[in-house]
């Protein structure tokens, strides 16, 4: 519960970079276009949308991993 309340404070430009993530390839991920990322790049995570912030924060942190077989 507090890694969620760390993650909140922090930049979707930052956790994006922390996964290692272009806006491309996360929009990608999510299905949708890359410029929807780029708007919200600069916003906290906890500033965006719910609807989206849903989609957002299993990636952002990490959570998708865990799904993949190879890994």
């Amino acid at each position: 519960m507090f890694i969620k309340f760390g993650l909140m404070g922090k930049t979707v430009k930052e956790l994006r970079k922390n996964q290692g993530l272009t806006a491309k390839e996360l929009a990608q991920l999510l299905k949708l276009d890359s410029i929807d990322i780029l708007k919200v790049d600069a916003m906290k995570l906890g500033d965006v949308l719910p609807a989206l912030r849903e989609k957002l924060y299993p990636i952002l942190s990490g959570d998708y991993t865990d799904k993949i077989p190879w890994l």
